[in-house]
């Protein structure tokens, strides 16, 4: 007797169900397969717009030097003004140079350039500090030897005097400026004593800084008023480098 469930009808039947299920379940894991790697592709690979900037590497800023050009300049005025620049003592500042023993002022800008030199009239006193009280006295009272110019690193100030003319303060404490030169006693000679060719007739204000009007209109106060500047007055009675603690800036 023929068992109905193995005739030829049934069992062609049952073989395309299988394959259709097989078929189906084929296509079933591919399709999970291809889920499940998009998904990993796209949790590691970056779309092209957002790939990140390769990494360039930038040199470290070249140090600032001071750029004298052919400017006539002492050996201490050339390394103080260098050292400000390379050692950043200048706080990205203007640099003022005040050379005493040469009765001459350097201007740079905070990048090191050179805006301009002038001859320069200074306290008559030789000295590097100032009295203690000086600058509480009338001008009358200031006694000859009081009258020095002092050395050392200060903020320049804009401000008035007190006669109300505008000056760039280097030590308001002690009431010394730098401004413009005033010719109004005779027998000083103060305007000769600028254009003359040595320094050794500089030696006559009560310790203020005279430097030629145009200089001051045109170069000092400009520049202080716009970036702001250190002023280095070097000493006369000690090494420039013990003062400032500078060192000699190497070669570019």
């Amino acid at each position: 007797m023929k068992d109905p469930n193995h005739s030829p009808k049934l069992v062609d039947l049952w073989r395309k169900r299988w394959w259709s299920g097989a078929a189906v379940l084929a296509l079933a894991g591919g399709l999970i397969g291809l889920w499940v790697w998009t998904q990993q592709v796209g949790q590691t690979a970056t779309p092209p717009g957002d790939a990140p900037a390769p990494q360039v590497s930038q040199a470290p800023p070249v140090p600032l030097r001071a750029q004298f050009g052919d400017e006539p300049a002492s050996a201490d005025a050339r390394q103080i003004a260098s050292w400000a620049l390379h050692s950043g003592d200048n706080q990205n500042l203007a640099v003022v140079v005040v050379d005493k023993k040469d009765a001459k002022v350097y201007v740079f800008d905070r990048d090191g350039e050179l805006q301009g030199a002038a001859p320069a009239l200074m306290g008559s006193a030789v000295g590097d500090h100032s009295v203690p009280g000086v600058g509480d006295k009338p001008v009358a009272q200031v006694l000859p030897e009081e009258r020095t110019t002092p050395a050392g690193r200060f903020i320049a100030e804009v401000g008035l005097n007190a006669n109300g003319e505008d000056v760039v303060w280097v030590d308001y404490g002690a009431a010394v400026s730098m401004h413009r030169v005033r010719a109004n006693v005779k027998a000083e000679r103060r305007l000769e004593r600028l254009a003359s060719s040595t320094a050794a007739d500089n030696r006559i204000s009560f310790g203020c800084i005279n430097l030629p009007v145009s200089f001051y209109e045109k170069v000092l106060s400009p520049l202080v008023r716009g970036t702001g500047a250190v002023v280095y007055v070097l000493p006369e009675t000690q090494p420039a480098t013990a003062l400032f603690g500078a060192y000699d800036v190497p070669a570019r």
